[in-house]
């Protein structure tokens, strides 16, 4: 299905957005590396529900607005944009740090949430359990680190932008990222305080070889918030989206219609 370009201003911030299909609101918030692309597992979900896709302030396409500083600006962003779009019960997805803000964005207010759905997110810390140091990898070292197999690691590394428009948004991107999760690394002490606050059907997934964030924190993580999910795609690194594509929009869909019932 086609999907659609836009830019809308919420917070004073000028935000890019992608759209596509109909259906119940699909919310994807991304990781890291941004969402610059369309990509096939969102044209899948389109084909059920209304897929909406920003880039975070700071990222890619969208402004980076002088009151963004933590990682809790952008849950009360997103809290912004649900109201600004007229959305309602809206199934929010998030990876990475998408998810630690979508957990962020649910403590606040989940009032507006029908599911959430949150891949590998930092946010919490286990003691035991290290995470390892996004900073301080290559930009290779982050690519081959993201997948399990990888002959995905070869395509995106072939695909990696080769212009300076296109180098200058992945800085950007790291700048940002930086930005909120610098101080303490990808850690958030507030947060694992308020989990209990969280009141929608959670589900918790993490890749089995996931190398950023061990997979033992997706059951720890699950354990915090009530009637959470914890669940694993095996043989697969930090984004079953890509790696296991048809399997994640198959329980993504699936966990969406248990939670309607």
């Amino acid at each position: 299905m086609p999907f659609r370009d836009s830019t809308e201003t919420i917070a004073g911030c000028n935000t890019h957005f992608m759209r596509g299909g109909t259906g119940a609101p699909l919310l994807f918030l991304h990781g890291a590396n941004g969402a610059a692309h369309w990509l096939p597992f969102m044209e899948a979900l389109s084909e059920r529900y209304e897929v909406i896709v920003p880039e975070h302030p700071g990222y890619g396409a969208s402004e980076m607005p002088e009151w963004l500083d933590n990682i809790g600006d952008l849950a009360f962003f997103y809290l912004d944009v649900i109201d600004h779009l007229g959305l309602d019960k809206v199934n929010l997805v998030g990876q990475s740090i998408g998810g630690w803000i979508a957990l962020e964005l649910a403590v606040r207010n989940d009032t507006g949430l029908a599911s959430l759905i949150v891949n590998a997110p930092p946010g919490i810390r286990i003691p035991g359990l290290r995470k390892a140091d996004i900073f301080l990898w290559s930009p290779e070292e982050t690519v081959r680190n993201l997948f399990q197999d990888q002959s995905f690691s070869e395509q995106a590394l072939a695909a990696a932008p080769t212009t300076d428009e296109g180098q200058m948004v992945v800085l950007k991107n790291r700048l940002t990222t930086a930005k909120i999760a610098w101080q303490p690394r990808l850690y958030n002490p507030d947060l694992e305080k308020w989990l209990h606050r969280i009141s929608v059907p959670t589900l918790v997934t993490w890749g089995e070889q996931d190398k950023l964030i061990p997979k033992e924190y997706g059951p720890a993580l699950a354990g915090m918030i009530p009637g959470a999910i914890s669940e694993t795609f095996a043989d697969c690194g930090h984004l079953p989206y890509v790696e296991k594509a048809d399997a994640f929009v198959a329980r993504v869909s699936s966990f969406i219609e248990e939670s309607a019932r």
